[in-house]
C-alpha cells in the first residue's frame, strides 16, 4: 500500500488471528446446547416453557418467585457459564478480526480501498457493536436476574440492541458479496421488531419468553453465520496459500 493509502490491496485474511477470530464468533452457537440442558434440569413447580419462560430465569441463582415467576434453576451456573463463554467470543472476534477482512470476507478476490471510508467506518462499526454485545452478554451471566441490581437488565438490552444493529450494519456492508447478508439482514430487522414490541408492552404478552426469544435467537444465529462466512473465507485463502507455489501471490 502507497504511503498515502490510497492504493487498494488484498488485507490478509489468511492469519492465525482471523482464523481464530472468526470461530470465536461462530462459538456462540453453543448456547443452545447450554439452554437445552438447564431446561432439562429445570424443577419449578410448573415446566419450564420457551414459549412463557424468560431466558434469565434459566440463570437465576435461587428458587422462588421472581417478579411473580415460579424459578427454579438448578443448572443456573451453566447457563450463566454460557452467556460469559458467548460473550468473550464475541469480543475476541471484535478484537482478532480486522476491519479490512470484514470489508472483503464475504466475497474472494475483492480489494480494500482505504479512500472509499464508508466500508471501512461499517467494518468499525460492526466492531464496536459486537464488542458491546458481548460485554452485554457477559454482564446477563455475571450479574444474575436475582441478583437484585439494574445491571442485568442493562446487560440484556446491550446485547439485543447492539448485537442487532451489527448484524444490519454488516448486512449492507456484503449485501453485493454473498446472499448471506439477507440471512443477516433479516435477523437484525426480527430482532429490532422484537426489542421494541418488548420495550412498548414491557414484555406484558401472551408469550413473553417467545419474544424475548425473538430478540435474542437471531443475534445469536446471525452472529454464528458471520462467523461462518468469515471462517470459511480464512479457511479456503490458507488453503490456497498452501497450494500455491513458493513465491506466488495468494
Amino acid at each position: 500500500m502507497s504511503p498515502a493509502g490510497t492504493v487498494a490491496y488484498i488485507p490478509d485474511t489468511a492469519s492465525t488471528r482471523q482464523y481464530i477470530g472468526a470461530w470465536s464468533v461462530l462459538s456462540v452457537l453453543q448456547y443452545f446446547a447450554a439452554e437445552a440442558a438447564v431446561i432439562g434440569a429445570w424443577v419449578g413447580p410448573v415446566p419450564y416453557s420457551r414459549m412463557t419462560g424468560l431466558i434469565s430465569d434459566l440463570g437465576a441463582w435461587h428458587c422462588g418467585i421472581y417478579d411473580g415467576r415460579d424459578v427454579c434453576s438448578p443448572l443456573n451456573w451453566l447457563m450463566n457459564a454460557s452467556f460469559v463463554v458467548q460473550g468473550l467470543g464475541m469480543l475476541l472476534g471484535a478484537l482478532l478480526l480486522s476491519s479490512g477482512l470484514l470489508c472483503v470476507a464475504a466475497r474472494a478476490g475483492i480489494l480494500v480501498a482505504p479512500a472509499r471510508w464508508k466500508p471501512w467506518l461499517a467494518a468499525v462499526a460492526v466492531r464496536l457493536l459486537t464488542a458491546a454485545a458481548g460485554a452485554g452478554t457477559m454482564v446477563v451471566g455475571l450479574v444474575p436476574e436475582d441478583a437484585g441490581s439494574w445491571i442485568h437488565f442493562a446487560g440484556a438490552v446491550a446485547y439485543f440492541l447492539a448485537g442487532a444493529l451489527a448484524l444490519l450494519v454488516l448486512g449492507f456492508l456484503w449485501l453485493r458479496q454473498t446472499t448471506w447478508a439477507w440471512f443477516l439482514l433479516g435477523c437484525g430487522v426480527v430482532s429490532v421488531a422484537a426489542l421494541i414490541t418488548g420495550a412498548v408492552t414491557s414484555l406484558d404478552v401472551p408469550l413473553p419468553g417467545l419474544l424475548e426469544r425473538l430478540m435474542a435467537y437471531p443475534v445469536t444465529l446471525g452472529m454464528a453465520a458471520a462467523g461462518l462466512v468469515v471462517a470459511r473465507r480464512v479457511h479456503r485463502h490458507r488453503v490456497h496459500m498452501r497450494a500455491a507455489p513458493a513465491g506466488y501471490p495468494a
